[in-house]
């Protein structure tokens, strides 16, 4: 989204185009639309990438021949007008949304923590760190998540002003718009590169670091140095009609996910072509221009920033629905002229101290001094603003689960990178400590021993149930990230060596026990090697995300499982993979709970629709399923059916909810599938004591 709504005032040589304000109106609505419902306009979010465009154009004429005196002069009146622009509607945005999702939702961290950063115009990058799928149904709820487009165009003018003084062209040196055009355009072709190698195996580094973006803003640039130096280039392009441009912009907007890449270079090779069409006596110049779309086009930043305030905060409280539209977007629009005529305007047109560098000091004291208000959000004041009722007793989150039979804690049986919640305290493989806390018992009765990750430790319950039929005694395991069966080395600190040590130490302890004992390996296989899985870069033999990584990762996988299975075939124990249980991305504890605020939580919160959850599944489980015919001491355990009818899976039911989270089981949920798991291990017993006879 520009920060530079008006810089093309400011060209000395080219007069105010109010047809570029008119096209920002324009990009700033099919955003809006996108954000309002994808349905209606799936590539909306296109709009972004408009906007980069029209950015690099417009900062560029507004160099064109501006008189500096020297580098110091340049430099510093840039980042003056940067921060005059910038920082007053940010930080009053930043301000007031803060405190209000602060009422609504009882855990504010992750959108304290992206204004932090959006501050500093580094949201893109923490959004990227914190694995942030841009087109997540859960990244509307962070009411910060929009403002990585203004950390790309930011990072874009740390670099931008340093090429256009060096090459000569911010000192209007004879070669300097020929160096510049030279400089931009090979910067140009790297980063397009770099885009299209990083979006097939890496879409978020793709879409939020700057280097992959600065192609789209360079765009605009080297279309205005080709104006000023190739009028027969401006010529040409001004024959092009800009209604059948703009046209073909929408189609774009209307293109299949599947061709993003394709889409996305289509719309910023086809807004530098309606930039140059745009000439007068034409009737889209002529819409472009008429004075209410100018206005929406110059209030354009204000209103880039409240809509998606607007829409998050609906989405933690009242939702979007038919009836709510009406007056969210007469929210939006109200605070977008509010901001643009009583914080944008007075502030960037007036001298604030007199000198630019008081200017920049105060801007940046601005920005110190809200970020400690920020901070004591986040920390000292955390959650004493919610106004909702406490939701967290309806859902017992599987760490702090105790079980009755064994007295065992789940909390003891977990190991993770993060010490706070290690059990094992740093060690690297399973510790005679840990054994004790985890093991229900010590006797010859056969074996059912838990070992995965997070998904393992949401099962605890159904260890517990196990161990209440007095056949079996348990053993449990679970750690953060961390795949079981074992397949190598991964980033995640110790998880090989610890889940190695796991099937060592229990193995020895089964072969000590009656014949009838089991591993139960319960990890997020969908994560781990599902084609947009968020776990499926952390191996490092195989770490590029690509499907074809994934698949192999997946291989990998498979012949763990059988190295696995034949060390306990050798006595007379078996291996049980859980297949992927359904998950649900639109179930948030926080916005599924009735509050006076949200009387009726989305429909999303209950359920989702099966055939999305069995395409996202599909590959990983013909891939174990293969696997059961080979070994015959393999089997799969998919209670998949327990949780869906023939249309959706559900994440609550009657009134029960089924997951603490979008993807693991709550107490109740693993509960509800103990007895199928028991029931299977000892209909395996029963088969081969009947098959031994």
């Amino acid at each position: 989204m520009s920060i530079d709504i008006e810089e093309n005032k400011l060209s000395i040589k080219s007069r105010y185009r109010p047809e570029i304000d008119g096209l920002r109106a324009f990009a700033v609505v099919a955003v809006i639309i996108n954000h309002f419902n994808k349905e209606i306009l799936p590539n909306g979010y296109l709009g972004v990438d408009i906007f980069f465009v029209i950015s690099g154009f417009v900062i560029t004429s507004s160099l064109y021949q501006r008189p500096s005196k020297n580098f110091k002069d340049f430099i510093s009146g840039f980042y003056e007008r940067r921060i005059k622009r910038l920082v007053p509607a940010l930080s009053v945005f930043v301000l007031i949304t803060s405190i209000a999702i602060c009422l609504f939702n009882p855990h504010p961290g992750l959108s304290l923590q992206t204004a932090l950063t959006s501050l500093f115009g580094l949201s893109n990058l923490y959004l990227l760190k914190q694995s942030t799928n841009y087109f997540a149904q859960t990244t509307e709820l962070n009411t910060f998540t929009h403002t990585w487009s203004l950390g790309v165009e930011e990072q874009f003018y740390i670099l931008f002003p340093f090429l256009i003084w060096f090459s000569g062209f911010g000192r209007q040196t004879k070669n300097g718009a020929r160096n510049l055009f030279l400089i931009v355009g090979t910067l140009t072709i790297a980063s397009l590169i770099g885009f299209l190698y990083l979006y097939p195996i890496n879409q978020s580094e793709a879409y939020f670091l700057m280097p992959t973006r600065f192609w789209e803003m360079a765009s605009g640039c080297l279309i205005f140095i080709g104006f000023q130096k190739r009028k027969s280039i401006e010529q040409f392009l001004e024959k092009i009609p800009p209604l059948l441009v703009l046209l073909l912009i929408i189609g774009v907007m209307y293109l299949p996910m599947n061709l993003a890449i394709a889409s996305t270079i289509s719309v910023v090779i086809l807004s530098s072509v309606l930039i140059a069409s745009l000439k007068r006596g034409t009737r889209v110049f002529a819409f472009f221009t008429n004075p209410k779309v100018v206005y929406i086009g110059l209030i354009s930043y204000s209103l880039y920033l409240w809509h998606w305030g607007i829409l998050s905060i609906s989405r933690w409280t009242i939702g979007i629905h038919w009836w709510s539209v009406p007056f969210q977007v007469a929210l939006m629009f109200g605070l977008a002229f509010a901001s643009y005529r009583y914080i944008e305007t007075p502030l960037r047109k007036g001298n604030w101290f007199g000198k630019r560098w008081k200017t920049i000091v105060v801007g940046g004291g601005v920005i110190v001094t809200l970020s400690g208000g920020l901070i004591a959000l986040g920390k000292p004041l955390k959650g004493k603003l919610y106004s909702g009722k406490d939701f967290t007793n309806s859902i017992t989150k599987p760490i702090e689960f105790k079980g009755d039979i064994t007295g065992r804690i789940a909390k003891d049986c977990h190991s993770s990178n993060d010490k706070t919640i290690d059990a094992l305290v740093g060690a690297n493989q399973i510790t005679n400590q840990f054994i004790d806390n985890c093991l229900s018992a010590k006797s010859e009765r056969p074996l059912v021993a838990f070992s995965g990750d997070s998904h393992s430790l949401a099962i605890f319950p159904i260890s517990e149930v196990i161990a209440s039929t007095s056949q079996y005694d348990v053993f449990s395991h679970s750690r953060d990230g961390c795949a079981f069966p074992a397949q190598g080395e991964i980033t995640r600190r110790h998880c090989d060596e610890v889940q190695s040590s796991v099937a060592k130490v229990m193995i020895k302890e089964m072969s000590n026990r009656k014949n009838g004992s089991f591993f139960v390996a319960t990890s997020y296989l969908n994560s781990h090697f599902g084609y947009t899985g968020v776990h499926r870069r952390q191996f490092k033999k195989h770490s590029d995300g690509s499907r074809s990584s994934v698949d192999k990762n997946l291989v990998r996988f498979i012949d763990a499982s059988k190295k696995l299975a034949e060390k306990l075939r050798n006595i007379n124990a078996s291996l049980i993979l859980v297949a992927p249980l359904p998950q649900h991305p639109g179930f948030i504890p926080e916005i599924c709970s009735r509050q006076w605020f949200r009387p009726s939580p989305a429909g999303t919160c209950q359920k989702t629709e099966r055939n999305f959850l069995e395409r996202q599944r599909k590959h990983i489980l013909e891939a174990i399923n293969a696997l059961t015919m080979e070994v015959n001491n393999i089997y799969i355990f998919d209670p998949f059916d327990k949780f869906c009818d023939k249309k959706n899976c559900y994440s609550t039911r009657d009134n029960t909810y089924l997951f603490s989270d979008d993807d693991h089981l709550s107490k109740e949920g693993a509960i509800m599938i103990s007895n199928d798991l028991l029931s299977m291990i000892n209909q395996i017993n029963a088969q081969k004591s009947n098959t031994n006879n």
